[in-house]
């Protein structure tokens, strides 16, 4: 299915199944309409009732900057209507004091400098158990060996988890999120993970625990304890984005690494430059391409007026590729002047993970980069299928066949 830019116009399609790229279109839509009236999302197995009236999407870098900033007028307290029936009332849906409150619960644990204390206790553990597993091989698909591993055993770490449940959370958490297809396994889904929860908080409830639950546990809001359903929810949502955010944009920078060599063999043999190759990644790939507001009033952006009661898609993927703020922004390149992109949202509901998710995929590369050598990207690995990143809302590469030898 794909939707086309301009009937009567030249032929630039978004291909909704996220099979191919979307960033011809994005790029068209912000040179001809950046402010547009429309729908990047296929509705058509969206219950009627969850549809919105009335869509618009932001394409260009200043006009998805400004609705992140007003969260007054940009609101995500629609997130209760859609993602909410799976996750419960979280910290996406608040605003003013009630979401102050919360996140401050559990920011301080996101914090870069709270998370030092976890590099060298368990994310440099799990990264480098990973990686000597596969170094001796010879080759690999690192998206099964590590992109898609390491995220998962680093935040059941976090959270006090079994590594036993690991496959269960691991699965739960991405038929969570797949609401917007598939209703009934998200569903399903949330009541079985509330049932796990439940069960993990009143372990704690009767014996404390040095981790982000027993922390929550513990919390208190104007000298009130959490309910049991707002445990839950906090975790609904911190299982799945821990996941994620790193699983997604750590593929997409092992893939634009191997598909430039030269920029690759920079980084591994320079390790100052793994954070700015992790910041163009994110901003050349986004692996979270939009989020949604809903406007509380009339609101005049890049030249139109959007009515109230409005679904307003923020297209951050395309904002980062705005050509007003990047020199060629089409192109992969490490060594481009730094410019803050805006992959991790804006606004008082940035995300909460994007120190963790850094750290995770520099102590990912670091650890890659110290085992294995000669690493090379394998084109063709014979099963007659592309290695390439797909997806519309969530984009990573389907696989990523590599060879390589043990490091010296």
């Amino acid at each position: 299915m794909a939707l086309r830019a301009d009937p009567d116009g030249p032929a630039v399609t978004l291909d909704l199944t996220g099979e191919t790229s979307p960033y011809p279109f994005f790029q068209y839509m912000r040179r001809t309409e950046p402010v547009w009236h429309g729908a990047l999302m296929d509705h058509t197995q969206v219950p009627p009732e969850l549809k919105p009236n009335d869509e618009w999407v932001l394409f260009g870098y200043d006009g998805v900057f400004q609705a992140f900033r007003d969260d007054r007028v940009f609101s995500s307290a629609a997130y209760d209507k859609t993602i909410g029936l799976v996750m419960g009332h979280t910290i996406l849906a608040m605003g003013g004091k009630e979401h102050h409150d919360h996140r401050n619960l559990v920011a301080k644990a996101f914090r870069a400098t709270a998370l030092e204390r976890w590099e060298p206790s368990a994310i440099a553990p799990i990264c480098t158990q990973l990686v000597d597993e596969i170094k001796n091989d010879g080759g690999a698909d690192l998206v099964k060996a590590v992109t898609f591993e390491f995220p998962t055993r680093i935040i059941a770490t976090l959270l006090g988890l079994p590594r036993d449940d690991l496959d269960l959370f691991r699965r739960l958490s991405f038929d969570l999120i797949s609401i917007p297809t598939d209703i009934m396994a998200g569903l399903n889904a949330a009541a079985e993970l509330h049932d796990y929860f439940l069960d993990q908080v009143e372990q704690r409830r009767h014996t404390p625990t040095d981790d982000i639950i027993g922390d929550l546990v513990a919390a208190e809001i104007d000298g009130k304890k959490l309910t049991d359903e707002a445990i839950i929810a906090f975790l609904r949502l911190l299982l799945p984005a821990g996941l994620e955010t790193t699983y997604r944009s750590s593929g997409n920078l092992l893939y634009l690494l191997l598909t430039h060599p030269e920029q690759l063999a920079m980084v591994y043999h320079d390790r100052s430059l793994i954070p700015v190759a992790i910041e163009e990644g994110l901003r050349f790939e986004t692996p979270l391409t939009m989020v949604t507001r809903t406007t509380t009033e009339e609101v005049d952006i890049g030249g139109k007026t959007i009515p109230p009661d409005a679904q307003v898609d923020l297209c951050m993927a395309s904002a980062n590729r705005d050509e007003s703020r990047w020199t060629d922004p089409n192109t992969f390149d490490i060594r481009r002047p730094r410019q803050a992109h805006i992959a991790f949202a804006g606004g008082i509901h940035m995300c909460l993970g994007m120190h963790l998710a850094r750290l995770e995929t520099r102590v990912m590369l670091n650890s890659l980069f110290d085992r294995v050598q000669d690493l090379a990207f394998v084109v063709d690995d014979g099963t007659g299928a592309e290695s390439r990143i797909v997806g519309l809302t969530f984009r990573s590469p389907n696989k990523l066949p590599v060879t390589f030898s043990p490091a010296a």
